[in-house]
């Protein structure tokens, strides 16, 4: 299938050259514009030529490796004698997932825009005078289509005494800047992960000794052999990343070498590239086996963890008001069958336990189920994806919700039912069934820490999932097992009463503190927490809802179900998919507005480079800088617009309660945030004040316009 996938594409390229160019580069929505760092060069001179690319929003062009399914763009030059042109320089791109799976579609991307960069060389027998340079470009683009689009791009570049900066030398040097660069430190370096065999695939370790993260590599095309798209991320010391790439060579040896750039992330919001050009080395057999020790350690370590809070977990939930009245009565009834012979007694008391690890193991074969359904999880992957953390927060969330009574999880009248007639027969059959009664009893008190064992186990492989599942199993037995050991401990054993319910209520805190740290991890950029925070205050009150007036109400239950249907469908829309972006990988999100620290001196040099200027007087604590932030400012119509006129925009944080922010405030009247404001380029004129509140995107784009004039 993968390699299908691939050979679509060349396919289609084909196609299009024979039968389909002209209506296709008719259809091609990029437009392009040859940029030069120069206006004036001497012979001799290398100078830097930039093909400018600028995409709608939704579409996107192809990398030098466009992936599964996309082409690199091709340059053509007609250029006059003396002039050579380089190979292309590529910035980093994005990678795009498209898909779940073994079916996944990787792409590498650029969107909105970019400038592949090509060096140009001045032979000194060149005179001087005007020269006119031409670039022919094909491209792929897509976005719901793709289709191919093409075109010529000309500048004039004159031959002098000097070399004189152009306009556009600052845009070609922001984007030299965004170039992979050589890694001269030698820091990656690459081996295999096992001795070759014969099999078509193996894994190939890169070790980079970085802190960026998260990181990835990014291949370049090779004709001998594949660089599946998905990486993997192997645990290792620190300072270290290690990732896995799963090579799939053609005919021939496995590869000596492998080429391209490996893409991380530091504290800076920008992405940097390395180019690689990695000699691959043998297994080596003492530091990989170390290092093996290594990694198995920290799993069996975690391991171990997560089995101890399934057993506690287990143990805990014998104290829940759903499973402790039972105690008592289910031992006695056991001394009772056996007429007080101790070891008929014992004999029930085991029987009665391989209930409970029989019911577990059930649940865990269900578990195992809904695990296959979705793919099997590597160790810790899943942690790393914001999807998997964003439903394990509101997972715990609901958790915490149910312990404190908001609603009831409970089971259907039948199963139970059956299950209380199973377990009321005498003998060896009851005991058995009295363990499986106990298991479904318990299901609906999920209680701390085993929580956070079963979502652990959900993500693990099969034989992970059911030694968790089992631990559990363990923790709710072992107290009824002892006791029928020893039935005089019954005397000991705490009496239901109302503080059952205090203390399921109690361990809701523990389940509150785990959702508040996951909605930290889950948070990748600064309003994330607040937006986390705000779909969980929804789901928190359709929970509460649901438990009010459907599972407590008498009338309106249909109302009620239909409103809390409501709350969960808009509070995924607008906060997981709109604000979140949440089923986006992290590179493919919408970056944003590329926002600067604003001070009087920086919208002065601005406006005396030409740019009109955006400058958004905000604060964290400012709820309506956010609603402003996001209805009208951090949008597609108005990112695409400063680009367009090429404003600056400025954000001035008044979060610590700067004193020059202050002042600036009190010179426009207000008494503190939001205040927009927009310079025009010109120096010296007042800038346009936008509206507080509601601010549209009408008003911004208009006071856009204006400023630009």
């Amino acid at each position: 299938m993968r390699r299908i996938r691939r050979i679509c594409p060349i396919l289609m390229g084909l196609l299009w050259m024979l039968f389909l160019a002209p209506a296709a580069l008719a259809d091609g929505k990029t437009q392009i514009h040859l940029l030069l760092s120069a206006d004036t060069a001497r012979p001799g001179d290398t100078i830097w030529a930039g093909l400018q690319m600028d995409m709608p929003p939704g579409w996107h062009t192809y990398w030098r490796n466009g992936g599964d399914a996309g082409q690199a763009t091709e340059i053509k030059w007609t250029l006059p004698a003396g002039i050579t042109a380089g190979d292309i320089q590529w910035p980093v791109p994005v990678k795009e997932t498209d898909g779940t799976g073994t079916d996944a579609l990787i792409t590498y991307v650029y969107t909105n825009k970019v400038v592949l960069l090509v060096p140009l060389t001045l032979d000194k027998s060149l005179r001087p005078g005007p020269l006119t340079l031409t670039a022919s470009a094909k491209w792929m683009e897509c976005a719901d289509i793709c289709v191919f689009g093409g075109g010529d791009a000309t500048a004039s570049l004159t031959i002098g005494d000097d070399t004189r900066e152009s306009f556009d030398n600052g845009t070609i040097e922001d984007w030299r800047r965004r170039l992979p660069q050589p890694d001269a430190a030698s820091l990656a370096s690459a081996s295999w992960e096992i001795a070759a065999t014969a099999e078509k695939t193996r894994a190939l370790i890169i070790d980079w000794k970085t802190n960026a993260a998260p990181a990835d590599f990014y291949p370049y095309v090779n004709t001998n052999f594949d660089v599946q798209g998905a990486t993997g991320t192997v645990p290792t010391q620190p300072g270290t990343i290690r990732l896995r790439k799963i090579i799939k060579k053609g005919e021939g040896d496995w590869p000596k070498q492998i080429d391209g750039i490996l893409v991380g992330k530091t504290d800076s919001p920008a992405r940097f590239g390395m180019e690689e050009h990695l000699a691959i080395q043998a297994t080596a057999a003492v530091p990989a086996a170390t290092e093996t020790a290594t990694a198995a350690e920290t799993q069996t370590g975690s391991l171990t963890v997560m089995l101890c809070l399934a057993f506690v977990g287990g143990l805990i939930l014998n104290v829940m008001p759903c499973v402790l009245p039972v105690i008592a009565l289910k031992v006695l009834g056991f001394v009772n069958q056996s007429k007080e012979e101790p070891r008929h007694v014992r004999a029930l008391g085991a029987v009665y336990g391989v209930g409970v690890l029989v019911s577990f193991f059930v649940l865990a074969l269900l578990a195992i189920g809904a695990q296959r359904a979705g793919g099997v999880a590597n160790w810790g992957d899943l942690f790393r994806h914001s999807q998997f953390q964003i439903i394990l927060t509101a997972l715990m969330t609901l958790i915490a919700l149910n312990l404190f009574g908001v609603f009831e999880i409970t089971l259907s009248g039948r199963a139970l039912g059956a299950a209380s007639e199973l377990s009321g027969k005498a003998g060896y059959a009851g005991a058995f069934f009295n363990g499986v009664l106990a298991t479904l009893l318990a299901t609906p008190c999920t209680a701390p820490f085993l929580g956070v064992a079963l979502a652990f186990a959900f993500t693990q492989p099969p034989l992970v999932t059911i030694l968790v599942f089992l631990a559990a199993g363990l923790g709710l037995a072992f107290p009824f097992v002892i006791i029928c050991w020893n039935p005089a401990l019954l005397k000991v054993l705490p009496k239901p009463g109302a503080w059952m319910e205090k203390f399921k209520n109690a361990m809701g805190f523990p389940m509150l503190a785990t959702a508040v740290w996951l909605m930290w991890v889950s948070s990748s950029k600064e309003d994330d927490t607040l937006w986390i925070g705000l779909f969980l205050v929804v789901l928190s009150l359709a929970a509460w809802v649901w438990g009010q007036f459907v599972q407590r109400g008498s009338t309106g239950r249909w109302f009620a179900m239909a409103f809390c249907l409501l709350l969960l469908g808009a509070d995924y829309e607008v906060i997981l998919e709109g604000e979140l972006q949440w089923r986006k990988p992290p590179e493919s999100r919408t970056t944003g507005i590329d926002w600067q620290t604003w001070s009087p001196e920086a919208v002065e040099a601005a406006q005396r480079a030409g740019h009109p200027v955006f400058v958004d007087f905000t604060a964290k604590s400012c709820l309506t800088c956010k609603l402003n932030l996001a209805s009208a400012i951090e949008i597609d119509r108005t990112r695409a617009k400063l680009k367009e006129i090429g404003a600056v925009a400025l954000k001035a944080d008044d979060t610590l309660d700067d004193p020059a922010i202050a002042r600036e405030l009190l010179r426009y009247h207000r008494a503190g945030v939001p205040l927009v404001l927009v310079y025009s380029k010109h120096v010296g004129e007042k800038p346009q004040v936008l509206p507080t509140f509601p601010l549209t995107p009408g008003d911004v784009l208009a006071a856009l316009d204006k400023a630009a004039k």
